[in-house]
């Protein structure tokens, strides 16, 4: 059966009349995504709750990219290259995959549900980057209400081309000063706030008090976002993609940012798994695949503080 068949896809049309598609699961996790930037714009448990953050002042008209959920940054991280800020991927309308491929036999689909999206570069995209590619975004939302975007790039050009990339993803937090990343201990970063001067991280969790936004490196296939207030931990598990950056604009930059509420800071953390330091190169016909997998669990408590070790351990 095609996904467009599935009850539990809904193509239907979101704020100024932008369409997007409503992935629903049997226990009553959902996902919602725009076209328009194949952007995840929203992300919710089983009970309903809100797991990413969309800004309250988020533009839903093009080319404004949607601020808050989880933009893809390609083929241009940043202001890495000659590119506008993140690429143009995220200020594109992307179209629905009719006929996808099915899961590999290795990988279990009972009560998943997916939808598959293309991106391939118009005239005026080749006029700024002048590179033919095939973009697959496949999200899926899995049977514990996981979230998973496959990306698979390939080169249909007759020369090689290069790229970097990052899934922008914006976590909904109860208030950023309770919040701790773990798994980030004692690496090599790149500190955006100081020209991308690299350091290394101390051996303590991190925590925020003022404007954070890193690139690290050479970083492990999981980390985890703990959520003191919430007692809730995120989960963000990656393959294809080495570095990790972290954002938090705080209080002076949050007031820059016009699509960005004042205090809205306080209630976001951007966790982003990304491929920036080692740009990726593909020869003519060669794909690239980068995953990230959201989780969010319960955290469990140990004299007092959270045990982050119990969920990086835990496969």
């Amino acid at each position: 059966m095609s996904t467009i068949e599935n009850k539990s896809v809904e193509i239907t049309k979101g704020i100024n009349g932008l369409e997007k598609v409503i992935l629903r699961e049997i226990h009553g996790s959902s996902v919602e995504v725009y076209l328009y930037g194949a952007h995840v714009t929203s992300w919710k448990n089983e009970q309903g709750e809100e797991l990413l953050f969309v800004s309250s002042k988020a533009i839903y008209k093009p080319p404004k990219p949607i601020r808050g959920g989880i933009p893809i940054c390609f083929p241009q991280f940043s202001n890495l290259g000659p590119l506008e800020t993140h690429g143009f991927a995220r200020n594109r309308v992307w179209t629905i995959e009719p006929d996808p491929p099915a899961f590999p036999p290795n990988v279990n689909a009972t009560n998943r549900v997916f939808v598959d999206l293309l991106l391939k570069p118009t005239e005026e995209d080749l006029k700024i980057w002048p590179h033919s590619f095939e973009y697959r975004l496949r999200v899926t939302l899995g049977p514990a209400g996981d979230l998973m975007l496959t990306s698979r790039i390939r080169n249909t050009d007759a020369k090689p081309f290069s790229f970097t990339f990052a899934y922008h993803t914006y976590f909904s937090v109860s208030d950023i000063s309770e919040v701790r990343v773990e798994g980030l201990e004692t690496l090599d970063y790149l500190d955006n706030l100081k020209n991308r001067e690299r350091s290394t991280e101390q051996g303590d969790a991190i925590t925020f008090e003022s404007e954070v936004d890193k690139i690290y490196l050479s970083t492990p296939s999981k980390i985890a976002i703990l959520d003191h207030e919430k007692k809730r931990t995120f989960v963000v598990r990656k393959d294809g993609l080495p570095d990790a950056v972290v954002w938090n604009p705080w209080d002076k930059k949050a007031k820059a940012i016009a699509d960005l509420g004042d205090d809205e800071y306080k209630h976001m953390l951007c966790v982003e798994a990304a491929a920036i330091e080692k740009p990726i190169t593909l020869k003519p016909g060669e794909e690239w695949k980068g995953r990230q997998e959201l989780s969010a669990v319960p955290s469990s408590y140990c004299s007092g503080q959270l045990d982050p070790n119990k969920v990086l351990q835990s496969s």
